[in-house]
């Protein structure tokens, strides 16, 4: 029999009796739904925290302090200093801009107001690195760095906290007790789910006068760095190495005493969590369309049964077995298709009205939608396999002396 034709039959069968349709259809209905629902809110997560990370700066390599084992215990060894700064800036030629972050944090004080945030003390390339411009007034300078000029440049949020409806320029403040003039405000970046937060909660100054006048020490935290270009990424994080190595006394089978992250790696990191987040979530979504594919076993064994005679007598006029075989599937996979559909409809639209209630976005992906599609599909061809099979194989005689 014609393919066509089996679908018409089939849905004229599915037409007869719509409540008990509409109710079979209802677990993939649902599952299609949540799953498509639930990995788009999921996958919006993820792509909120790449863009975030994106937005911390271009081509970016930022070097940690390593760990080392004492005493059989895991410890943090820093030994970074300026002069691990200057080395990589002159021996490493893949190394586009390079600074140095001395992190501290402090009770502010402006006039009336305070504010506890973090202080970072950087060199003037740092802002390149992170792809961060001005809001308003000017950048510190290498001078500033060299002289240990006490002017800072606020992030957004310390600038609304200190000097609401105010522009700071130009204003002092004050960072245990030590006076510094405010030279500029940067533009906001947004709160981070990620690594780092609120971004614009921060004060930045030159390294050299927070490492001596805050910090109390001749280590730096951290070194951030930008390749020349995304391509030489890797080569320019072999570089970096070698550069350390050397100047940290480290021979050929010692440990690296550092490590160095790039973007993907910290994308990586981030995204992990939300990935397998998204995951369980289709994952228990899932569920329903498995559910939904024992309703439609169930509701097409009672149809084989109310159907007896019917079977019988496509048997006794010269159908095969196999036709009543194909029949009953067809039936079961049209049911669960039409369910799919619908289900699409509905995770969709669910999509979009989830979307106003997240910070993010939700990324519908196609791939998921077409997916859930073709397994709604299976589903109902692999449920519905048995009770077409019982049918096709009833003995005709027996089917038309069904009561």
């Amino acid at each position: 029999m014609h393919l066509l034709s089996l679908v018409k039959i089939a849905l004229r069968s599915i037409m007869k009796n719509r409540m008990r349709t509409l109710l079979t259809m209802l677990g993939i209905i649902i599952g299609v739904a949540a799953v498509i629902s639930m990995v788009s809110i999921g996958q919006g997560a993820q792509k909120k925290i790449q863009d975030q990370i994106q937005s911390m700066g271009t081509n970016m390599l930022t070097i940690f302090p390593g760990a080392t084992r004492v005493g059989g215990f895991q410890q943090t060894v820093n030994r970074f200093t300026l002069d691990d700064v200057d080395a990589i800036a002159a021996k490493a030629p893949l190394v586009d801009n390079i600074s140095p972050v001395v992190n501290a944090s402090a009770q502010v004080i402006a006039g009336d107001n305070n504010w506890n945030t973090s202080i970072r003390g950087v060199a003037s390339a740092y802002f390149t690195i992170r792809d961060w411009s001005l809001e308003s007034g000017s950048m510190f300078t290498d001078r500033d760095t060299k002289i240990m000029a006490k002017v800072a440049i606020l992030g957004k949020t310390v600038a609304d906290n200190l000097f609401p409806n105010e522009d700071p320029v130009g204003r002092t403040i004050r960072i245990r007790n030590v006076p510094f003039k405010v030279i500029g405000v940067l533009i906001a970046k947004g709160t981070s789910s990620g690594p780092g937060g609120d971004q614009d909660d921060g004060i930045y100054a030159p390294v050299t006068t927070v490492l001596n006048r805050l910090a109390g020490g001749r280590n730096i935290n951290q070194i951030m760095i930008s390749a020349v270009s995304q391509d030489v990424m890797d080569s320019a994080q072999i570089q970096v190495s070698a550069v350390i190595r050397k100047q940290h006394n480290l021979h050929e089978k010692d440990a690296d005493d550092f490590r160095i992250m790039n973007q993907t790696e910290i994308i990586n990191m981030a995204s992990q969590s939300t990935q397998v987040f998204t995951m369980l979530l289709g994952s228990i979504a899932g569920v329903s369309l498995i559910v939904g594919g024992i309703g439609i076993m169930n509701i097409m064994l009672v149809s084989v049964t109310e159907r007896t005679r019917e079977i019988g007598i496509r048997l006794a006029i010269g159908a095969r077995s196999r036709d009543i075989l194909t029949q009953f599937i067809v039936e079961a996979g049209v049911l669960s298709t039409m369910g799919g559909l619908i289900g699409i409809l509905i995770g969709v639209a669910a999509s979009y009205i989830i979307n106003p209630l997240f910070s993010y976005s939700v990324v519908l992906s196609p791939a998921i939608i077409m997916l859930s599609f073709v397994f709604s599909g299976a589903i109902g061809v692999f449920f519905g396999f048995y009770p077409a099979r019982r049918a096709s194989a009833m003995n005709p005689i027996e089917a038309l002396r069904y009561e």
